[in-house]
C-alpha cells in the first residue's frame, strides 16, 4: 500500500488531475495486486507445472517475483528517503526561527525535477537488482574446489538445496549434473532440500542425479523440504529405484583401492528426526567418516566424534547477501554461525554449500550457486 500510494502520488504529479489520471491510477493498482497475488499463490501453494515454457516462466512466475522482492526494497528506499527529507526540512525550520531568519526561498522547479529523478532513480534500484539477481546471479553458478585431509584419498562432489520446481526446472538441473559428471567423482552426495514445494518435481529431479555414475555411489539425505512435502518412504523408494542410497540416521561402509571409508547420514535438524548415535553405532572410530547433514549445527557434535568431514547446506549462503565494512550480513548470517563456507574444530572440518537453488524468492545476490568438489587425501 505504502509503495502503491507513492507511485500514485507520482502519476498524479506528472499527468495533472483528470478522468485519464484516475484511469493509470487504477491500472497502476490492479496491475500491482495482481503481481502480490500471483507471488503470494507461488510462495505458498504448491504448482505442479513441470518445465513450464520460458514465457510463462518470464510472465507468470519470474516476473510477480521479481517486483514482490524488489518492492520490499524500494518502498524502504522510499520510507528512509522520506523520513530523512522530512527531518531535514525541520531542521532548517528550526533553525530559522532560532536565528530570527525571515528569508522565504522561493521553489526552484529546476531542483525539484533534479530530486524527483534521485529519488525516482533509488526507488527503481531494488527492482533492477531483483531482476539481475534473477536472471542471472542466481544462474551464473561457480565450482569451488578444496582439498582436505580425511584419511582415504578420495573425490567428492556435493550438490544441494537443489529445489527443483518452478525456478529450477529439469533443463537447469541437467547442465548442473553435466558439470558434476565432468569432474568425475568418486563419491556424489546430495545434501537435502530436493524440492521446492511439490512432489510432483522429485521423480525428474532423480533422473537427473542418477546420471551421474560415481564409482562408489550416490548417496543422500533429507532436508526440510522433503518432510513439508510427502513421505519418506516416498522419497526411499524412488531413489532405490535409481541406485541412490538415502541415508537416515545410518552409514556405509565402502571398500576403495586406497582403503575404507563410511558415508554417515542424519535426518534434518529442524523438522525430521536426527540421531547421530544410532548413526554412527557400530562403526569403527579408525574409519574415517564423512556425515552428510542437510543443517550445519551438528558440527560441534560431529567433531566430538571425531569425524573428518560434514558436509551441510540449508542456509544458500544467505541467498541474498550484503557486505559492509568487511562483513558479511543476510538471514543466514544472523540466524546460524555456518551460513556458508569451511569450519574448523580441531581435526574436524564442516563445509556449508551454497547449493543451487532458492527459496521464497528466485533471486540470489552476491550469493551465487555452486557445485563443490572436494579432494580429500
Amino acid at each position: 500500500m505504502y509503495l502503491f500510494w507513492n507511485i500514485r502520488q507520482a502519476i498524479r504529479t506528472s499527468r495533472g488531475s483528470g478522468r485519464r489520471t484516475s484511469l493509470v491510477v487504477a491500472l497502476a493498482g490492479v496491475l500491482i495486486g495482481v503481481l502480490f497475488v500471483a507471488n503470494w499463490r507461488i510462495m505458498l501453494a504448491p504448482i505442479p507445472w513441470v518445465n513450464p515454457p520460458t514465457l510463462a516462466q518470464a510472465v507468470f512466475f519470474y516476473a510477480p517475483a521479481v517486483w514482490s522482492f524488489g518492492s520490499i526494497f524500494s518502498a524502504l528506499l522510499l520510507l528512509i528517503t522520506q523520513v530523512l527529507g522530512g527531518l531535514g526540512k525541520l531542521a532548517v525550520r528550526i533553525f530559522r526561527r532560532l536565528s530570527g531568519s525571515a528569508t522565504i526561498e522561493l521553489a526552484n522547479p529546476g531542483r525539484r525535477l533534479f530530486l524527483k529523478a534521485g529519488v525516482g532513480s533509488l526507488a527503481a534500484a531494488p527492482f533492477l537488482l531483483s531482476g539481475y539477481g534473477a536472471a542471472y546471479a542466481a544462474r551464473n553458478h561457480m565450482a569451488v574446489e578444496l582439498t582436505l585431509p580425511f584419511g582415504c584419498p578420495l573425490r567428492v562432489v556435493q550438490l544441494t538445496d537443489i529445489h527443483a520446481g518452478i525456478f529450477m526446472t529439469r533443463d537447469m538441473m541437467r547442465r548442473y549434473v553435466d558439470q558434476v559428471i565432468a569432474l568425475n567423482p568418486d563419491v556424489f552426495v546430495l545434501t537435502g532440500d530436493y524440492i521446492s514445494n511439490s512432489t510432483v518435481f522429485f521423480p525428474g529431479f532423480v533422473e537427473e542425479m542418477a546420471r551421474v555414475r560415481a564409482p562408489l555411489g550416490t548417496f543422500a539425505t533429507m532436508g526440510n523440504h522433503e518432510h513439508w512435502y510427502g513421505e519418506i518412504g516416498y522419497y526411499r523408494k524412488i531413489f532405490e529405484q535409481k541406485g541412490i542410497h538415502l541415508l537416515q540416521n545410518e552409514h556405509r561402509v565402502i571398500g576403495a583401492k586406497q582403503g575404507h571409508f563410511a558415508v554417515v547420514g542424519i535426518d534434518d535438524l529442524g523438522w525430521g528426526q536426527p540421531d547421530l548415535k544410532a548413526a554412527l553405532r557400530g562403526l569403527d572410530t579408525a574409519v574415517p567418516a564423512l556425515l552428510l547433514s542437510h543443517r550445519p549445527e551438528i558440527f560441534s557434535k560431529a567433531a566430538g566424534h571425531r569425524i573428518p568431514l560434514t558436509l551441510s547446506g540449508h542456509y544458500h549462503g544467505g541467498q541474498v547477501k550484503v557486505r559492509l565494512f568487511g562483513e558479511d550480513y543476510s538471514l543466514a548470517h544472523l540466524r546460524t554461525p555456518y551460513p556458508e563456507g569451511l569450519y574448523r574444530i580441531g581435526p574436524s572440518h564442516l563445509y556449508v554449500s551454497r547449493g543451487i537453488g532458492t527459496t521464497f524468492t528466485p533471486v540470489r545476490l552476491n550469493a551465487p550457486p555452486e557445485v563443490t568438489l572436494f579432494q580429500l587425501t
